[in-house]
């Protein structure tokens, strides 16, 4: 996502898991690497499922992991937004001796936002991969069943996972939907900022202080209802 502030954008943020998958994925990596070349790390999914399925980690378990990587982004997501807000709050109504520094603390807390999103972003991308393939197999498995009795119940039991999984999919992207356009106003703001820091431009910035909060108090909300239904649908794949 390009962005017209000020300066260079801060290093993409590495992902830190303490997690069986996260561990393993290095293990994983090993394993497809022998063919001669890194096929987990370049998007071959199914030689990444499949070796992840030889050290005993299961698609239904990389769902898991998956969905709540999302919910810690959006967790972590919500922060940013916050700080972002309170930096903006913060700026406006200040001297202009002290405009720089709250102008340099909002840009900080905006390229913060920009990149607690694009992570949001990438992690629903990265459930959608690892559902649709959970899925599939499950599906193509029924066919082995020989008592119909069991493969009856396998086959409810995937629509209503199937069911409960495409309810959080839509709030998740939901509450993602929200996160662009309070990006767009932090962005036009920050850049209004840079081209006119003085106290006449403060000024004429503080009648869109109500929008952002708005904007900010509804994807909150958006959020935490993503965050909420994530940890429902987390202890179904625990519990069942």
């Amino acid at each position: 996502m390009p962005t017209a502030t000020h300066g260079t954008l801060p290093p993409t943020r590495l992902p830190v898991t303490t997690s069986r998958i996260g561990r393993a994925v290095f293990l994983a990596a090993g394993l497809t690497a022998g063919a001669g070349t890194l096929l987990t790390l370049q998007g071959c999914q199914s030689a990444y499922y499949s070796a992840m399925e030889k050290i005993g980690i299961p698609k239904r378990e990389i769902l898991k992991d998956r969905v709540e990587n999302v919910k810690d982004s959006q967790e972590e997501a919500k922060e940013e937004f916050s700080s972002a807000l309170e930096q903006f709050q913060a700026l406006l109504g200040k001297q202009d001796s002290e405009l720089q520094a709250k102008y340099d603390k909002l840009n900080d807390a905006f390229q913060d936002s920009e990149q607690a999103a694009n992570d949001v972003h990438e992690r629903i991308h990265k459930v959608e991969g690892v559902a649709e393939a959970l899925f599939e197999e499950w599906e193509d498995e029924l066919d082995i069943y020989s008592d119909e009795a069991l493969k009856r119940r396998s086959s409810q039991k995937l629509k209503e996972t199937r069911r409960e999984y495409q309810a959080l999919l839509k709030t998740m992207k939901k509450a993602e939907s929200r996160m662009e356009p309070v990006l767009t106003i932090f962005r036009d703001q920050v850049l209004y900022l840079k081209h006119n820091l003085n106290a006449q431009a403060i000024d004429g910035l503080k009648s869109e202080l109500g929008r952002v909060e708005s904007q900010v108090d509804v994807l909150i909300k958006e959020m935490n209802q993503s965050i909420s239904e994530a940890t429902a649908f987390m202890a179904t794949l625990e519990t069942d």
